[in-house]
């Protein structure tokens, strides 16, 4: 049985939540963890919630808080996400799940767990609602500074991620600019066009801001400055809608009575939205499932981040992933 290493103290709700969600995966999953962090308080909760000696636990003594700089979680090698990292390379757990300090969690999955032969760099992804389906957008926010070879590594893994984990056949892969015509942005992207283009992949050329929530696309690549721009003005949209339909609503008692019978349909977008569903998104392309989950995360939100972690391994994600960048950037173009 597979096993995932998860840093039980990242996170605002660590350690209760995060041992909590374990225990959910454990439960409902039937999916083992490690548990990371101060022993003596995972031990503490496993006692109150009847779950004592079911689930292995790793002591570690130290925490990297969410204001620290990423690169010290490489000197505090006690902390309970370094030893984390340290058990997923060692082969002692099969992917890592933290709620903490994103730039660290990144630190360690590309520094620690390091990134799979031929991929230079692992990129952060994230599947983003459509109309149709999702939208994978790619990198989000691992590497902001980045060269064409970088971006068309990008969307090598996003075309993986969409057909191997969304299930969706020769994913077409656009390229994000600020026009739909070939010459369109800045040197970066005119730069990785050719390349993006003289690949095996259904690459259909420029992607603009309106194509990520169209459906036009099923992969759009960028760096990980402008993409982690998008994902988080997307996330600041759709709290601000949210609060102005509720305003809107105690304006009148029509509005209200519609508000009610519209309750559903409401509550399956804001399920659609909720980062509890998700998990948490995944560090593509390093050598184990790396899967980094909010901050606030609940215990639900654990379950489902060991449950991605996962279907990476079940899916034999990086396997697929070492075969497309062979066969689907030719040799002229990897050189």
């Amino acid at each position: 049985m597979t096993k995932i290493a998860v840093d039980c103290m990242g996170g605002d709700y660590a350690p209760e939540e995060i041992v909590k969600g374990c225990i959910l995966a454990h439960k409902e999953l039937e999916l083992e963890s490690i548990l990371v962090g101060d022993e003596e308080r995972i031990r503490h909760i496993l006692r109150q919630e009847k779950y004592e000696n079911k689930l292995h636990i790793v002591h570690a003594g130290d925490v990297i808080q969410m204001h620290e700089t990423p690169s010290n979680v490489l000197k505090k090698k006690n902390s309970s996400l370094y030893v984390a990292g340290k058990l997923v390379r060692e082969g002692m757990a099969d992917g890592l799940v933290s709620a903490g300090n994103t730039g660290a969690v990144l630190t360690v999955g590309k520094f620690i767990i390091g990134a799979i032969e031929d991929l230079e760099r692992p990129a952060i992804g994230v599947a983003l609602p459509n109309p149709a389906g999702k939208t994978v957008l790619i990198d989000v926010g691992a590497n902001v500074d980045c060269k064409p070879a970088h971006l068309l590594h990008f969307a090598v893994i996003g075309h993986t991620y969409a057909e191997e984990i969304l299930g969706i056949k020769n994913p077409r892969v656009g390229i994000l600019s600020i026009g739909e015509e070939e010459g369109k942005g800045n040197e970066l992207v005119k730069e990785s066009y050719p390349l993006l283009k003289a690949s095996k992949l259904n690459f259909l050329g420029n992607a603009e801001g309106r194509d990520i929530y169209a459906g036009t696309f099923d992969v759009i690549v960028c760096d990980g400055f402008v993409g982690n721009v998008v994902l988080k003005a997307s996330e600041s949209l759709g709290l601000a809608v949210l609060q102005m339909i509720k305003e809107e609503v105690q304006k009148s008692l029509l509005a209200k009575i519609g508000a009610l019978l519209m309750k559903p349909a409401l509550n399956n977008f804001k399920k659609k939205a909720d980062f509890a569903e998700y998990g948490g998104i995944p560090l593509l392309g390093a050598k184990k499932p790396v899967i980094i989950t909010h901050g606030r995360a609940n215990a639900k939100a654990i379950k489902n981040a060991i449950r991605v972690a996962n279907e990476f391994l079940t899916h034999h994600f990086n396997e697929r992933l070492s075969e497309n960048l062979k066969t689907l950037i030719p040799q002229e173009v990897r050189t």
